[in-house]
């Protein structure tokens, strides 16, 4: 969390909205551990990694749709078996889930 606290900072000075994702578990391979973090601010700003390749940009849509009120709070989770993991360009595969709420502190 402390390599996004900088941007959320400079985010929510500018007066904007920012909704946080958090990993919170995995199964099999995984790019990041528990608790790895991405900041994503309403205007499509990106600070942080939670994964890689495409699953970042999914990650991206879902917390904007949170900060539009078009998604609920909650857990999200990716998956991909290590042949469709390579296809879609991800190191690797499993299954990685992550909690995805607005920031309201």
């Amino acid at each position: 969390m402390k390599e996004v606290l900088d941007d959320i900072e400079r985010w929510r000075a500018d007066g904007h909205r920012v909704a946080i994702a958090r990993v919170v578990g995995t199964e099999g391979s995984s790019p990041r551990d528990p608790g790895a973090t991405m900041a994503v601010s309403d205007t499509g700003e990106v600070a942080g990694s939670v994964s890689g390749g495409c699953v970042e940009g999914a990650v991206v849509t879902e917390a904007l749709k949170v900060l539009a009120g078009e998604r609920e709070r909650g857990i999200i989770t990716f998956g991909y078996s290590d042949d469709e993991a390579f296809a879609v360009g991800l190191t690797c595969g499993g299954t990685i889930h992550l909690f995805v709420e607005p920031l309201d502190w």
